[in-house]
């Protein structure tokens, strides 16, 4: 009678104790998880906009800092597969708020190389608090002028740019590490202890975080590009370059200070929710607490199953599985076909900004608002397009790769005239253009007398509409100033040669073809709503095409390959092209460092030609699944009704039903 009376009224207290206890609610849960997942995608992201800067910054290639920004994907890759096995085994909000804690830990590392640097160094005209050089013209002087580019390569220099990158590589492991199982297991989690009916709308919503948080991190780094680098460490007053200067260096590390913050206080709820939680119930359904809580028995009894699993078992197992999809050809032929979308997604989000900085003369915090504001939305868009398609026609798996096959062929159309679309590269005296003579590297006949260095990098645009790498190299004498910021250039010997009078303004002369920017964000945006129309079909293919026991198996496989063949290698390679197009390089301590002037044509050709490939070989893979699932949809028509192979029959049914009536 008493046992009788408790287990009525539990239902009462339990509603009373979730009233009270925020930390036994899923949607409290979903919440945490959605700000967490934000915050993670803000350092990650984040890197990524300000990938330029960072390497004028450290004066680093594209091909480095291409790995760098790879780099996270080694510790995450590394430690997935695991995940799968463990997730029935831990705590799981507890490691999700270690994850989280080693995320933010990251985010303030790769802030780190900012304060034990010393202050950005550049070539200036008028004298400043950190050197009293300048790189005018000094034909009385002595062939080295001591200038602040001209400097020897002190021993110390060289160890902290190792030091620089040492600390960057170790953040984006620890990025990569805690980061696996934040999504894994926040999503494993919502759907254990949410209803059947609110299971959908929570996963969607962290979903459209993912797509949403890279876009915040752009708009992150478009506003925190917009300070000067050092302006913890210089006053305004100091500082002579404004952010259209082609040396200018935005505070790059502020905006990881700001995601690691963010990071470190979503991680604090997670040490509170509890292992298990009361399963969420349907208001006012006495039959839906009953199925809820058989429901809840038999997660728990998998569970234990899956926990019987030894280590040694899981591991041998997992190659089986492994063999078995990848000779499936359905599964194989779309998970390559993701990979050539990742890899092409991986070029966009690394060097887009880059690209768009150096093809239309934009500065990086304008740039990055436009990935941020318009190419991740459009993106964003196409996904939610194609899964409303699915949703309202209804449609079955042949006509899910006919839709991936023309999205894909659609997205080659809109792109290839951007291969054409861009600015040529700008005439810089003696790197792209000359009229006179030269003599030795980057010297023209007409300012040998002022000994200029070979490393000077100040550039000016002469009123002859011609760019000179620095004031020295177009023989100016005369800087003129107001208020500590220069004004223009004045007796330039190279700028003009009939008597003096020649004058030169600061900073690049620019492409000179801003009208091509608008068409060319559109197209852009265009064939990535296109391409992401893909994206939804393609899921449905692999989930619907493999045997239900193997699915979350497929599913960790897909992202493992994901990561090993587009995520680690896409933007090295990215780099390494874009690397090969630089016509004028720093040299830092005898080395290549950052690329100074690049042949414009020839990085638009091979950073959007590499995309274009992708695409194709995107497209290619979809046209042969296509062609497999229409061979096998007539194959099991044509088997006689009398004598049905039980495979046939299954076969039949696997490619004309649509994805939503097998959910």
């Amino acid at each position: 009678m008493t046992s009788t009376a408790t287990k009525s009224s539990y239902p009462d207290r339990s509603r009373k104790t979730l009233c009270r206890n925020p930390f036994l609610s899923i949607k409290f849960f979903v919440f945490c998880h959605g700000l967490l997942q934000l915050s993670q995608l803000l350092v990650s992201g984040y890197l990524k906009s300000s990938i330029s800067t960072i390497e004028r910054r450290y004066g680093l290639s594209s091909q480095t800092s291409g790995l760098l920004a790879s780099f996270n994907e080694v510790g995450n890759t590394l430690l997935i597969v695991f995940i799968s096995y463990f997730g029935s085994r831990v705590h799981r909000p507890r490691f999700i708020g270690c994850g989280a804690i080693l995320v933010s830990l990251a985010g303030f590392l790769m802030s780190l190389p900012h304060f034990i640097t010393g202050p950005y160094e550049y070539d200036q005209s008028v004298a400043s608090m950190f050197s009293n050089t300048t790189d005018l013209c000094q034909p009385e002087g002595p062939e080295s002028q001591g200038n602040l580019s001209d400097t020897g390569c002190a021993p110390h220099t060289a160890r902290e740019n190792h030091e620089v990158l040492l600390v960057m590589f170790i953040a984006q492991a620890l990025l990569g590490i805690g980061g696996v199982p934040i999504q894994p297991f926040g999503i494993s989690y919502i759907d254990d202890f949410a209803s059947e009916q609110n299971s959908p709308l929570y996963l969607g919503i962290l979903f459209s975080v993912t797509v949403i948080g890279p876009g915040v991190a752009f708009m992150l780094g478009s506003a925190m590009l917009r300070f000067y680098v050092d302006i913890d460490k210089v006053t305004e007053d100091e500082v002579q370059l404004t952010n259209r200067d082609p040396r200018w260096v935005g505070a790059w590390w502020l905006g990881f200070l700001v995601a690691a913050s963010l990071v470190a206080v979503s991680a604090v709820p997670y040490f509170f929710f509890p292992r298990e939680m009361p399963k969420e119930v349907t208001s006012g359904k006495e039959s839906g607490s009953k199925k809820s809580e058989d429901l809840l028995s038999q997660l728990r009894s998998r569970s234990e199953q899956v926990q019987n699993l030894s280590l040694t078992k899981f591991i041998k197992h997992f190659p089986m599985v492994l063999l078995r999809n990848l000779r499936h050809p359905v599964f194989l032929l779309v998970v390559l076909a993701q990979v050539n979308l990742s890899a092409m997604v991986a070029g966009l989000a690394t060097f887009m900004g880059k690209f768009l900085e150096r093809q239309f003369s934009l500065t990086a915090s304008f740039a990055n608002m436009i990935i941020g504001a318009v190419n991740i939305p459009g993106a964003m868009v196409g996904i939610v397009v194609g899964g409303a398609i699915l949703k309202r026609f209804q449609v079955s798996l042949r006509q899910c790769s006919a839709m991936c096959v023309l999205g894909m062929l659609l997205c080659l159309l809109v792109a290839f005239p951007l291969l054409f679309l861009g600015c040529p590269t700008q005439k810089v005296a003696g790197v792209t253009y000359s009229e006179s003579s030269e003599i030795g590297l980057h010297t023209l006949e007409c300012s040998h007398h002022c000994k200029c260095p070979d490393k000077a990098y100040n550039p000016i645009c002469g009123s002859d509409t011609i760019e000179y790498i620095s004031p020295c190299h177009a023989g100016c004498e005369v800087v003129n100033i107001d208020d500590n910021s220069v004004l223009n250039y004045t007796q330039c010997s190279c700028i003009s040669r009939n008597g003096p009078g020649g004058f030169a303004k600061p900073g690049t002369c620019g492409t000179g073809c801003s009208h091509l920017l608008l068409p060319f964000v559109v197209l852009s945006c265009v064939a990535g709503i296109l391409a992401s129309t893909s994206h939804t079909p393609s899921f449905m293919l692999i989930l619907r095409s493999i045997q239900p026991e193997d699915k979350s198996f497929a599913v960790g496989i897909q992202f493992m390959l994901l990561r090993i063949l587009a995520w680690m290698p896409g933007p090295v390679l990215y780099g390494s092209a874009i690397d090969t197009t630089c016509i004028l390089w720093e040299k830092k301590c005898d080395r290549n460092a950052a690329c100074r002037y690049y042949d414009n044509n020839l990085f638009r050709h091979r950073y959007l030609g590499l995309q274009f490939f992708f695409e194709v070989g995107a497209f290619l893979c979809f046209v042969t699944v296509y062609m497999i699932l229409r061979r096998q949809e007539m194959e099991a028509r044509n088997v006689p009704e009398t004598k049905t192979d039980p495979e046939k029959k299954k076969l039949a049914e696997s490619t004309t039903k649509s994805p939503e009536s097998k959910v």
